[in-house]
């Protein structure tokens, strides 16, 4: 099965997105290993996680996936050169790449969402129409190997279209 790697933000990820999410894709057999900036990590209602690896750490070569949860943590790495470097290379080898929440202002960043059916928080949805994705505000989107979702609510839905994606 597959290899999902799920990036989380040290400080203030949704716990809900990535603990549904996570679960949903381990369910599927697939393993998903999470990676940070820091070690350990605090999520925004006390989620104490530990990372598997640290971003400086990660060859994308070694996974079948990119998952980026959100949460006000991500925020921080709207900008983040490695963030949007390591979107475009899982993309650009056929590799699916999703977010959920504000996490998929970075995908638009990473010009990953330009003329794809795209979803996330309302709150980032300007990024998105700022760089030609067409925002449908579902729950979850998913178009080719893209995969977005709208937040927490939708965690478990997410989850499932990328564990989809490998059945295919």
């Amino acid at each position: 099965m597959a290899t999902i790697l799920s990036f989380i933000a040290p400080h203030g990820f949704q716990d809900i997105e990535y603990a549904d999410s996570k679960a949903e894709l381990e369910a599927a057999g697939h393993s998903v290993i999470t990676v940070s900036t820091t070690f350990e990590c605090l999520g925004k209602y006390g989620t104490v996680c530990a990372a598997d690896h640290l971003l400086d750490e990660i060859h994308f070569d070694e996974y079948d996936a990119l998952l980026l949860v959100g949460g006000p943590g991500i925020y921080d790495y709207f900008h983040s050169p490695k963030l949007i470097a390591l979107a475009q290379q899982f993309h650009s080898a056929q590799k699916p790449v999703s977010a959920i929440c504000a996490a998929v202002a970075i995908l638009a960043q990473a010009n990953l969402l330009s003329g794809k059916k795209s979803t996330c928080f309302e709150g980032v949805a300007d990024q998105l129409l700022a760089k030609g994705a067409h925002y449908t505000g579902s729950l979850v989107e998913v178009d080719d190997r893209v995969v977005t979702a709208s937040g927490p609510e939708a965690a478990r839905d997410f989850g499932k279209a990328i564990a989809q994606l490998f059945t295919q």
